[in-house]
């Protein structure tokens, strides 16, 4: 089976025309999820870095099995207010207000070599607010990666990043 195979697709959610990617069944079959890890594993082999920062929720749950096999530290980027020692902060935009992510002050140094990863890249918006805390602190991006890409929100355009995924679908 492919990655694509363990992604269930449900029409007009959360409005109509819209075909929503669901990854909690790739999470939800273990050999998907297997394959779903291998597969993000691979986007990031031919690359050196320093540190994995991967973004609230599904992030983490992509990013715990990564950094252990690759013996990496892995950075959360939050929710404000969800972290508990001096963090830096960014505001974004999203489709019907603003929102705001944290990182821990300490967690990036000046110098490191870091990717972010996610589940999903849909407009960009989270990934380029978590990109501008890694710089605020001194560290560059080296790569974006996850596990799906919805192209009809263009988010390659807006990032000035290196982007890799395992899935790419057409649409919103």
């Amino acid at each position: 089976m492919t990655l694509e195979d363990y992604i269930t697709t449900i029409p007009d959610f959360p409005e109509k025309g819209v075909l929503f990617r669901d990854i909690t069944s790739v999470i939800e079959n273990a050999d998907g999820f297997k394959l779903s890890i291998n597969e993000l594993l691979e986007l990031m082999s031919d690359i050196e870095f320093d540190k994995l920062v991967t973004l609230e929720s599904r992030g983490f749950i992509f990013g715990a099995p990564i950094a252990y096999e690759l013996e990496k530290p892995m950075v959360l980027v939050r929710k404000k207010g969800k972290l508990p020692r001096e963090t830096i902060s960014q505001d974004y935009g999203l489709e019907y207000g603003e929102a705001t992510i944290e990182i821990h002050k300490n967690s990036i140094n000046p110098g490191d070599r870091v990717i972010i990863l996610d589940d999903l890249i849909a407009t960009g918006g989270t990934i380029e607010a978590a990109g501008k805390l890694i710089e605020k602190l001194g560290g560059q991006v080296v790569r974006v990666v996850a596990l799906v890409e919805l192209r009809g929100f263009n988010a390659r355009g807006r990032l000035n990043y290196d982007v890799a995924t395992a899935l790419s679908y057409e649409g919103k």
